[in-house]
């Protein structure tokens, strides 16, 4: 039953052309997906507003605003504690994925420019040398911006707006289940993937989309029951 402590000195945020609601929503959303915040910490309003040299009302905000993406959950008499991410959790998220990913993958295949294309294997080439390279942080954080080019590849803004929420959940995911796995594998599904969105195969796109999804799934779902639930900071 972890209290999260402020640090010995104050950590402020920098100053980015987002608002400050923005900023702390970001900060204390990337402590959780990097498990600095474990499952089962309790986040205290009040001691992260000191930390960030901030009001309260910002965190505020973004504690809710975590709580209604389920990155959070209130508990009786411990306030507002990190959530678990487990098997289940990692369930929901693959059946809307398989569904979505496949239809923006195919819509990337119709409609992603050559620009867009070269950038893509531009990211698939630093994920590939991060693999090589066992750089795992670094691959987890370019294997979910692939995921999120596809999408945005789509074309279809509304498409991007509903996976959107569905983004923060991925990376927690690959974040969780990255020290078990190979990266080796996923480079390769996210390269033939990519060559199908290169020539313009919507179908074989479409496919290797859902694929991936299913393969992804059945990887997780044996990491996760082996490792049920994050490790918790000492207090």
């Amino acid at each position: 039953m972890t209290v999260h402590r402020p640090a010995a000195r104050g950590t402020a945020l920098g100053d980015t052309h987002q608002s400050l609601r923005e900023r702390v929503y970001v900060e204390l959303r990337e402590r959780i997906i990097e498990a600095e915040y474990p499952a089962g910490t309790r986040l205290v309003e009040r001691e992260i507003a000191d930390e960030l040299r901030v009001s309260r009302v910002p965190v505020r905000e973004a504690m809710q605003r975590l709580e209604s993406e389920g990155f959070l959950s209130v508990q009786p008499r411990r306030g507002s504690v990190v959530a678990d991410f487990g098997p289940e959790d990692a369930e929901y998220l693959f059946d809307v994925r398989a569904n979505l990913e496949g239809l923006a993958a195919r819509l990337a295949a119709r409609h992603a420019s050559a620009v867009q294309l070269r950038d893509l294997e531009r990211l698939l080439a630093r994920a590939r040398k991060a693999a090589e390279s066992g750089r795992l942080r670094e691959l987890v954080s370019l294997n979910a911006d692939f995921h999120r080019r596809i999408v945005e590849l789509s074309g279809n803004p509304l498409l991007v707006d509903l996976m959107a929420p569905l983004d923060s959940r991925l990376r927690r995911l690959f974040r969780l289940t990255s020290a078990q796995s190979d990266g080796e594998p996923m480079c390769g599904a996210h390269e033939r993937l990519y060559e199908a969105v290169r020539d313009r195969d919507e179908d074989g796109a479409e496919a290797l989309a859902r694929a991936h999804v299913a393969d992804t799934r059945a990887s997780a779902a044996r990491l996760l029951a082996a490792f049920p639930a994050e490790p918790e900071k000492a207090s």
